[in-house]
């Protein structure tokens, strides 16, 4: 496949902490509106996905223009059921007018079985700066909300025919709409139910995460718990939103600061949170379990409480989270 160099995942963790996007920790809202999204295929702006950088446009509806402020729906959300391939291009590039139309033709020719997300650096620079790009183009693909693969530079095409076969290979069994596409029809075009109007309460919340208000959407969400204290999906919406606010804000330094002070509750929380927005899962875990083993009364109720937050963010099948889970259960009695 080329010269392929794989992306920090610390710089994925804050990308999506930037964007106030949904992690792969738990994607609460990504799971559960992941089907409305196939079938909400953004138009293409005027002009069509190619004008920005020179190539020829095109109306397939699997190429697409993103911007940070539609990145979580468009290509992480998305990228739960088809791999997103994110082309970061310039207008000044000259090997991204020959890569970008390559990469088109063949998006539209899937006919869906992956989605071809294309990113000016310089209209936005967050992106690119999160993902560390250090020339252009480069190419990431997403799926499942993380980034699984990518290559720098303009490649042959029959090169990028034998990545993109590669990729959809290795994501056939895990994403449930590339083996839809290829066999002709959308993920979820034709669903078998009417869809069912959106809570109110909940696009009140999810729009104030989309913009960054981590206080709005930790209102909203606490709003819908103090009426409906059952409701699962807003308790874990709560609980995801709390651990965004503290990523965006997370810091490499913390973890030094918890070496130095190994008896500080809150410094060993705050490198915690920072090991698990850089998917360092097992470390964020094992740093807390080790806590709870040194404390007592209240801090060891508190260091409990933080860490079963941070479990909660992931799927309960989670094999790090059940492990983490028998080791507290030691670590307690």
């Amino acid at each position: 496949m080329g010269d392929v160099t794989r992306p920090d995942p610390r710089q994925t963790a804050a990308l999506s902490a930037a964007l106030s996007g949904a992690v792969d920790l738990s994607a609460v809202k990504a799971r559960a509106d992941a089907a409305r999204q196939q079938t909400q295929t953004p138009a293409p702006p005027a002009g069509g996905p190619g004008a920005g950088n020179g190539t020829p446009g095109t109306a397939s509806p699997h190429v697409i223009d993103v911007t940070e402020a539609d990145f979580q729906t468009a290509v992480l959300e998305r990228s739960l059921q088809v791999p997103v391939v994110v082309d970061l291009w310039a207008t000044w590039c000259g090997p991204c007018k020959q890569l970008s139309p390559v990469l088109e033709k063949l998006a539209a020719a899937a006919n869906g079985a992956w989605v071809l997300a294309k990113v000016d650096v310089d209209a936005n620079p967050r992106i690119a700066q999160v993902f560390g790009v250090q020339s252009v183009p480069t190419v990431v693909a997403i799926a499942g909300g993380q980034p699984v693969d990518a290559f720098a530079g303009a490649q042959p095409e029959p090169q990028i025919r034998e990545w993109i076969g590669s990729l959809l290979d290795a994501l056939r069994d895990k994403l449930p709409g590339i083996s839809a596409a290829e066999q002709g029809a959308g993920a979820v075009e034709e669903p078998a139910e009417p869809e069912v109007p959106e809570d109110p309460r909940f696009t009140e919340a999810e729009a104030a995460l989309e913009r960054g208000d981590f206080d709005a959407a930790e209102q909203a969400y606490q709003h819908i718990l103090d009426t409906e204290p059952a409701n699962e999906q807003a308790r874990d919406a709560l609980n995801q939103v709390r651990f965004l606010a503290r990523a965006q804000a997370a810091d490499p330094s913390s973890v030094e600061r918890a070496a130095a002070a190994p008896d500080d509750i809150d410094a060993q929380l705050a490198a915690a949170d920072y090991e698990l927005s850089a998917q360092q899962e097992v470390a964020a875990f094992n740093r807390l379990i080790e806590l709870v083993r040194r404390t007592s009364g209240e801090d060891r109720d508190r260091v409990r409480t933080h860490l079963v937050e941070l479990f909660e963010l992931f799927p309960a099948s989670d094999e790090r989270v059940a492990a983490a889970r028998r080791s507290l259960a030691n670590a307690l009695f």
